[in-house]
């Protein structure tokens, strides 16, 4: 008997861990999901946007419009971010990290001090704004790769 030939592949794979941590976060309008990767394809770490530990999201405002601090913005803690705070090995060095949105300038310093050598992203809408244009900067000059996700179609279904 020969081996199927229908599996994912490694990209789809970690993409699809990526999009299934995005269901963990309670925003309503933005959910992402992020999922580190070591070279020989070790899963090292996932995240998702969220509120920190201890924070009662519950009572949070998570809207996107208003003053600063009655909006959402001050008190999530994006996907990439916790996905390198909850890493509890000893080092990120040369990793990968696969990411349903494109990181802003924050996580793209997180990325870099981190060691995670690529980014995998699915979606850049954000492309236009001085938070990724800001990103894209630092990653180049860091000599951090990044490439788009070539989304394969593929539609997996999960019953739980």
């Amino acid at each position: 008997m020969k081996k199927r030939k229908d599996y994912i592949s490694w990209d789809e794979y970690f993409m699809g861990i990526a999009l299934f941590s995005a269901n963990r976060s309670k925003d309503p309008s933005t959910q992402v999901g992020a999922c580190i990767v070591s070279q020989d394809n070790k899963i090292l770490s996932i995240g998702y946007n969220g509120a920190p530990i201890g924070y009662a999201d519950d009572s949070m405002n998570w809207g996107r419009e208003g003053e600063f601090l009655n909006t959402k913005y001050p008190f999530v803690c994006h996907a990439e971010l916790n996905a390198i705070l909850n890493f509890r090995g000893r080092t990120l060095e040369n990793s990968k990290i696969y990411v349903d949105l494109f990181p802003c300038n924050e996580c793209a310093k997180a990325i870099i001090q981190a060691g995670i050598k690529e980014v995998i992203y699915l979606s850049d809408k954000y492309k236009d704004t001085d938070q990724v244009k800001a990103a894209k900067k630092m990653f180049k000059k860091c000599g951090i790769n990044y490439r788009s996700y070539p989304k394969s179609k593929r539609k997996v279904v999960l019953e739980l």
